[in-house]
């Protein structure tokens, strides 16, 4: 048995010591600069600078992220310096010997026909073709997209956090948008300098060209013989062809740059963007075909190419209509997955997932019969002006969204969100959705699709053109804005999202709300069944004989209920076993076991490391509000009169919106006694209000005072405990 070695090829070899032929290469244009070459190598070398503009556009061209370029400014750099050694070289040949090889003697004779006068006009025209319209206009754009896309750069950066907290991405796509975003900005940074060096290079050949006629034809009189026809004759034509073919090379390379600056980010090259941006409208072919012939038979006009281009538009015109009926109709017949009411809800057969609701089958079977009793866990509806978003044929990306949610939440959460259907309802307005919870609507919204939302995170005083609306999770000013508008948004620190990130961001939040009711005992039991792989000595002393599945699915769903993660099931498990003798309440267990849980979760709450700035209560209030506890065998709550309900009201609006206004989580710690009972009777009033437990706190957790609720004026001495009142 023998074994082969692939020796890579030449090119491999080469592009491996790409470093050494950019090292040598610059090197080697330096040489240029003080050496003189013979005729030949000058040649080759012209040759060569004109291949590589022609290289560089073409990969201009292909490109379709402008940042995937990021080497160009350095290479325009490079070139522009090659090419002014070439013209170095150059008019030491013409001054020197009185040629300068066979390029730019064909330029000088073939290309303007050896008439220097046309030769000048020619020249003139591609400088300033060069110079005024392609440079000055490349050179401005770039010093416009460096200039926004530097003011914009943290706004997208605060965009891409709000996703990562959102769970709409995760930590890797975070850091590679980030790194996109940087490379943008360093890109549009570079391209506005590398712009400069163009100018100048274009200025710079107008006065080499002007030093080569004047030195030529002073050379050509004074120590050639030649008399004042002839050296004007051979020095013009010799320093002309000479400017061409150094203005040619650099008009491709100002065309390219100017080509990468003015490109959007796109999934496709040039060539693909503009056939389907430029023919995606028949009804335009159609329109420019018929001015054809109208300009063809106005007087003197001739007839022939008017009329040919018209038939080449109308006949592309009638071909691109007939594309674009037959795939209107095919996406019109066409159902989202999980449709009501569509075909593909009737006959054909499918499983349940995230795509939509499950198919039906055959009508009469009993399967059937008992899947219309069926409700599903969660589902999202959307009006059919949203239809887009789910279908994966027309760029949606929702249904792959949903599940980037759903494995979030697993990661941070430890819940496994069962699938989430996703359809259609026509009862709703064509831009509305909404989520349901076991067939209840629990939330919903408005998309505008085509705009984005600007959200205005930063207090931004301008006001943007577009639709004021709300942001459904956290109830922020924003508006729905054009595209056109997206980077004054962004300089003046609006977070800009798009309709999908909208939805989702609904979505993640929704479920972190409702996390408590999608586990139930089916998820409960596969939870312990995963864990007795690795714990089953925990699982055999649990169950059965100190709890049920239904104790461990209520101390689960306590802690989901207030956005404290089950990821650490073990530890979770083994507090439960371990106060399972004192108490079999599920309320009970879970206070307890969050005193174990504290060190994982309270530092979430942190303003500082080892510090959580939180409202507090007045001691002798916590021990009045400890004789109000209410308990049954079922629930725990607060018995208050609706005086003392107002003044806590009061007091708890007051003190958190300080927090919230100084960007610091709503946190409220009192006494373990009376934690439960009071998050449970506030939580409809303050759903985002963490109460956390003295005892819960880390050991070395500070608490920096951010307000005390201080005891009503109703409330009385003799109302007081007697050791209060003391």
């Amino acid at each position: 048995m023998s074994t082969s070695v692939t020796t890579p090829g030449p090119v491999a070899t080469l592009l491996k010591r790409a470093d050494l032929i950019f090292t040598g290469g610059l090197f080697l244009t330096v040489l240029l600069l003080i050496m003189p070459i013979p005729a030949v190598m000058l040649d080759m070398f012209l040759a060569l600078n004109i291949g590589l503009s022609l290289l560089v556009l073409l990969a201009i061209i292909y490109v379709k992220d402008p940042p995937e370029f990021s080497s160009f400014p350095t290479l325009l750099l490079a070139l522009t310096l090659f090419r002014l050694a070439l013209n170095i070289s150059s008019t030491r040949q013409v001054l020197v010997h009185g040629y300068a090889g066979q390029v730019i003697d064909a330029f000088g004779h073939f290309v303007i026909q050896g008439n220097y006068i046309v030769g000048a006009v020619v020249f003139v025209i591609l400088v300033v073709i060069n110079f005024v319209v392609i440079t000055k206009g490349a050179g401005r754009i770039a010093e416009v997209s460096a200039r926004f896309t530097l003011d914009a750069l943290p706004g997208k950066q605060m965009a891409i956090d709000a996703e990562l907290n959102a769970g709409i991405i995760d930590e890797v796509t975070a850091t590679a948008r980030r790194v996109k975003v940087q490379k943008e900005a360093d890109f549009y940074g570079a391209m506005d300098g590398a712009s400069k060096f163009v100018r100048g290079d274009a200025i710079a050949g107008i006065i080499i060209t002007l030093v080569n006629v004047v030195g030529g034809f002073a050379i050509g009189v004074l120590q050639m013989d030649l008399s004042l026809g002839e050296a004007l004759q051979k020095f013009t034509l010799l320093s002309i062809g000479d400017g061409l073919v150094s203005q040619i090379p650099a008009l491709i390379l100002s065309v390219g740059a100017g080509i990468l600056v003015t490109r959007a980010a796109g999934n496709a090259n040039l060539g693909t963007q503009l056939a389907g941006q430029l023919f995606r409208y028949p009804r335009a072919m159609k329109i420019a075909a018929g001015m054809m012939v109208v300009f063809g038979l106005m007087p003197g006009m001739p007839m022939l190419p008017f009329f040919a281009l018209a038939g080449v538009a109308g006949y592309l015109g009638k071909i691109l209509q007939d594309q674009e009926d037959t795939s209107g109709h095919a996406l019109g017949d066409e159902p989202l997955p999980g449709r009501k009411g569509s075909a593909a809800g009737k006959g054909a057969t499918g499983k349940a997932g995230e795509n939509g609701a499950p198919a039906a089958t055959v009508p009469g079977a009993a399967e059937d019969v008992r899947k219309l009793i069926e409700i599903d866990i969660f589902a999202i509806e959307i009006g059919y002006g949203l239809l887009a978003l789910a279908d994966a044929k027309k760029g949606g990306e929702l249904l792959a969204r949903v599940t980037g949610v759903r494995k979030s939440l697993a990661r941070e959460k430890g819940i496994v969100v069962p699938p989430v259907s996703v359809r259609d309802n026509l009862e709703l307005e064509p831009n509305d959705y909404r989520f349901l919870l076991r067939g209840k609507a629990v939330a919903r919204g408005q998309l505008m699709p085509g705009r984005l939302l600007a959200m205005n995170v930063s207090g931004s005083k301008v006001r943007l053109k577009g639709v004021p609306t709300r942001e459904p999770v956290f109830n922020l000013d924003a508006t729905w804005i054009d595209d056109a508008e997206r980077k004054n948004a962004e300089i003046n620190g609006y977070t800009i999202v798009d309709p999908a990130s909208v939805l989702i961001t609904h979505l993640s939040e929704t479920l972190k709300l409702s996390a408590h009711h999608l586990l139930g005992r089916q998820e409960v039991q596969l939870l312990v069944d995963h864990l007795k792989l690795t714990q089953p000595a925990l699982i055999a002393e649990l169950l059965p004989d100190l709890v049920n599945l239904g104790i461990i699915q209520r101390v689960l769903q306590n802690l989901l209920r207030e956005n404290v993660a089950i990821l650490n099931q073990p530890l979770i498990l083994e507090g439960i076993a371990d106060f399972a003798s004192l108490s079999k309440n599920p309320d009970d267990l879970s206070e307890l076991v969050r005193r174990r849980l504290g060190l994982y979760f309270v530092p979430e709450f942190e303003c500082r490391p080892g510090v959580i700035r939180a409202v507090t209560f007045d001691p002798r209030l916590e021990q009045w509000l400890a004789g109000k506890i209410h308990r049954s065998p079922t629930e725990v709550g607060l018995a208050l009169d609706p005086a003392t309900t107002r003044h806590l009201l009061d007091e708890i609006t007051r003190r958190t919106a300080e927090l919230t206004q100084a960007g610091q989580a709503a946190v409220m710690v009192v006494s373990t006694e009376i934690r439960l009972p009071l998050k449970r009777f506030f939580e409809s009033s303050f759903p985002r209000l963490v109460v956390l437990a003295y005892q819960e706190l880390p050991s070395a957790t500070e608490i920096e005072n951010a307000g005390i609720v201080a005891l009503p004026m109703n409330l009385t001495r003799a109302e007081l405990p007697v050791k209060a009142a003391a």
